[in-house]
């Protein structure tokens, strides 16, 4: 049984986590193919290895078409586009933000209801495993924000999360996990990071609230940095995914990815380890 440990020292975004797998094996390629079946268009995929310092990784990136402009947006926003902001690049993430409505160029997508994005899914050509796990990872996202805005999951819209970055790194995520043949997830504490960020509703202290309403009854770890570590599309995919947290367990491991951040962290690497392998199990005694 194979068994993925993240390794999540910098905290975890969506497009880290597609990186680690890719730098721990998926293929890319594949992951393009697979995505051919979601009815999104308007990006292309990139990715490149970079140093974070001094750690080879490798960046993920999904880029928006129609907009150049939409680099100069907020600043981030564009994150998105990239950076996408990557959710994080961690840099902030503008979950809120950015997302959603700032750009109109996501025009159709800023409105995308949870409903609308499970349809999405159900209705690709997609392997049943990765529409499982897609759908898994984008749940625990539409219950948490309708917790906060007090309304029905089905009626939750998705500012950041129904932007084409975003759907692309969660079922990205799935594709590889499946590739992979991944059965078990395992997780170190999450850092989320503390500051504050501007979001479309002002702003908001870090972990955002979505983010921390989905890290209830999850392992958090401390952390002194001001930064926004852990977004809300890398919190919906540990707390889906992982089945146990904890510290490394014994494990023969077979790969190590190592998947970048969009920010610089001087004197820390901002990338995102996972190992893939077989767990070691105790004999029992005689």
């Amino acid at each position: 049984m194979k068994t993925l440990y993240i390794d999540c020292f910098s905290g975890i975004s969506g497009d880290m986590m597609v990186g680690a797998l890719i730098d721990a094996g998926a293929s890319f390629e594949n992951i393009q193919q697979e995505l051919e079946k979601l009815n999104v268009q308007g990006y292309q995929l990139s990715k490149r290895k970079v140093m974070k310092e001094g750690i080879s990784s490798t960046k993920f990136d999904v880029l928006l078409e129609e907009d150049e402009h939409v680099h100069e947006h907020a600043g981030h926003s564009h994150e998105h586009s990239h950076q996408h902001v990557h959710d994080h690049g961690h840099h902030h993430h503008h979950h809120h933000e950015t997302h959603s409505h700032d750009h109109g160029h996501d025009h159709d997508h800023q409105h995308r209801s949870y409903a609308d994005i499970l349809q999405l899914i159900e209705e690709s050509e997609l392997a049943p495993g990765v529409k499982e796990r897609s759908k898994q990872i984008f749940a625990p996202i539409a219950k948490s924000e309708a917790k906060i805005h007090h309304m029905p999951v089905e009626n939750v819209h998705f500012h950041e999360v129904g932007a084409v970055d975003s759907i692309v790194d969660i079922v990205a995520t799935a594709i590889a996990l499946e590739e992979l043949e991944i059965a078990e997830v395992i997780s170190a504490p999450v850092p989320l990071g503390s500051g504050s960020i501007r979001c479309a509703h002002g702003i908001y202290p870090v972990p955002a609230p979505a983010t921390m309403e989905m890290m209830k009854n999850i392992p958090i770890a401390p952390t002194e940095l001001s930064y926004e570590l852990t977004t809300p599309t890398g919190a919906a995919i540990v707390v889906s995914q992982a089945n146990t947290f904890g510290p490394l367990p014994a494990m023969k491991v077979g790969a190590i990815g190592y998947g970048a951040g969009t920010r610089d962290i001087p004197s820390r690497p901002n990338v995102l380890r996972v190992m893939i392998g077989e767990e070691v199990k105790k004999k029992p005694l005689a």
